[in-house]
């Protein structure tokens, strides 16, 4: 029984013909001679999407595209910047790209390997969208790619910390404000947040400028300190709070 809902939730949210080609690409990743990239097609991204063998890009597939964890946003009007902090591979900016036709994206990746993919996956969307590859932190500033992630041997779960002293400082870090200000938009219609922990130090200081620019907000918070910092954080701002599976989803209220 489980199965069967496992599988209708796939057939119904990718489509028939392309639940077919979704497991056939799965079982040729599992092939230890197949290394390249395969392709996902899905109804909810514009474009085929590159995903690689065995590693946990068809994990993060299967959440943005199949259990439709940024379906909560749909409906948003007039979405202008999107904003998303912790990439990955491109497919939740993907998702926004198609779902919101008319928006402009900013997608922000540390890992070279994940921001690699991420290019390719989103280079059809060409003009709408400029990937940066940098970590989000509360102030400009450089940090190193931890050697640990929130869970071992996961890429979506890459984490980056601060140098050790006499430690090399190789990962360029940017924090939300400034990026918006680059970005020549002066509201950012929708920010979502994925980004291993990280939420912790972006949201302890240095935030309540560019947070009252933020119309609609969508983060994973990871342990119990990093929801006690946000929540201090947006008390106040005049959010509508609501929770979706693992996001927190927060909508400024008008008036």
């Amino acid at each position: 029984m489980l199965h069967f809902s496992y599988y209708k939730q796939e057939v119904t949210s990718l489509g028939l013909l392309r639940f077919g080609v979704f497991k056939l690409q799965n079982l040729l990743a599992r092939i230890p001679v197949v290394t390249g990239p395969l392709t996902y097609r899905t109804r909810h991204a514009q474009f085929p999407l590159r995903f690689r063998p065995r590693t946990t890009d068809p994990l993060v597939f299967r959440q943005i595209f199949v259990e439709l964890e940024y379906q909560p946003l749909d409906g948003i009007p007039d979405v202008r910047l999107v904003l998303d902090c912790g990439a990955n591979v491109g497919y939740s900016s993907a998702f926004f790209l198609t779902q919101f036709p008319t928006s402009h994206l900013i997608a922000i990746e540390p890992d070279p390997d994940n921001f690699s993919l991420l290019e390719k996956n989103l280079a059809p969307y060409r003009g709408r969208f400029r990937a940066v590859q940098s970590a989000i932190w509360s102030k400009p500033t450089r940090l190193v790619l931890s050697e640990e992630r929130m869970i071992p041997g996961w890429e979506w779960a890459r984490t980056v910390r601060e140098a050790k002293e006499g430690e090399a400082r190789t990962i360029l870090a940017t924090d939300i404000g400034t990026v918006l200000k680059e970005s020549g938009f002066d509201r950012i219609s929708i920010l979502k947040i994925d980004i291993e922990g990280a939420e912790a130090i972006v949201f302890s200081c240095n935030y309540k400028e560019w947070l009252s620019k933020v119309d609609n907000l969508a983060i994973e918070l990871h342990d119990a300190e990093c929801s006690s910092i946000f929540f201090k954080a947006i008390e106040g701002e005049n959010f509508e709070v609501s929770k979706s599976k693992e996001l927190v989803l927060c909508k400024r209220r008008s008036g």
